[in-house]
């Protein structure tokens, strides 16, 4: 029996539809209709683009340096970089995947220059019964608290680990979308979308659980 937890976040890797909604397909319209307008010489229209996706771009940073300043200072990089290489947007893509790739790759950057230490998180086995008491909390706590605790304890994976995490599960990207940001094949994502769900797994065992299980339990 699939339990809540496994349901939200150790669920079965399958690429989600690439059957647009009305609304994302407007967004992409939208977004090509700015586009058009930066690379006519109205550089003001960049500022749409820019509002559109500040959260986003600094959401995805954010979750790869850890840091606020390093965070805002790589969005700023990334836009300034996407509107310098806007000519060669295609169009093939989502322009929200092709910026995410600059975010992301901006960020791989930073981190080398930082040369921060990769934490590793060990790939200890979660039982059956463990991730059963998690799911019985994690279940009953409010949906921004649940996501609260999931974020903070993204916190604990190593960037790469925690940016795919995000794009999948927050950003609700497909994995064909997260191939081409990372530029990594699906089927090693998939991989690293395993691995990563489990690490997080024992990071919920670890740093929520003992918190939470005493009042939700």
């Amino acid at each position: 029996m699939v339990t809540i937890f496994s349901k939200y976040f150790l669920d079965s890797l399958v690429t989600k539809s690439i059957l647009l909604s009305s609304n994302q397909q407007m967004t992409i319209t939208n977004d090509q209709h700015y586009i058009d307008r930066v690379l006519k010489g109205d550089t003001q229209a960049y500022t749409f683009l820019v509002n559109r996706y500040k959260n986003m771009v600094f959401t995805l940073a954010m979750r790869m340096l850890r840091n606020k300043e390093e965070a805002e200072e790589v969005s700023q990089d990334a836009f300034i970089k996407a509107f310098s290489k806007l000519s060669k947007f295609k169009g093939d893509a989502k322009f929200s995947t092709w910026l995410y790739k600059v975010v992301y790759n901006t960020s791989l950057d930073r981190l080398k220059k930082m040369k921060r230490n990769v934490q590793v998180v060990p790939m200890e086995e979660v039982t059956e019964r463990q991730i059963k008491t998690m799911d019985n909390a994690l279940d009953q706590m409010e949906q921004n608290e649940r996501s609260e605790a999931v974020q903070q304890c993204l916190n604990f994976l190593p960037s790469d680990e925690s940016a795919l995490l995000t794009l999948f599960y927050f950003e609700e990207l497909s994995l064909k979308e997260i191939s081409k940001i990372t530029t990594t094949s699906i089927n090693n994502l998939k991989v690293k979308l395993f691995r990563s769900r489990k690490k997080l797994a024992v990071i919920l065992q670890e740093k929520i659980a003992p918190e939470i299980i005493e009042s939700y339990g």
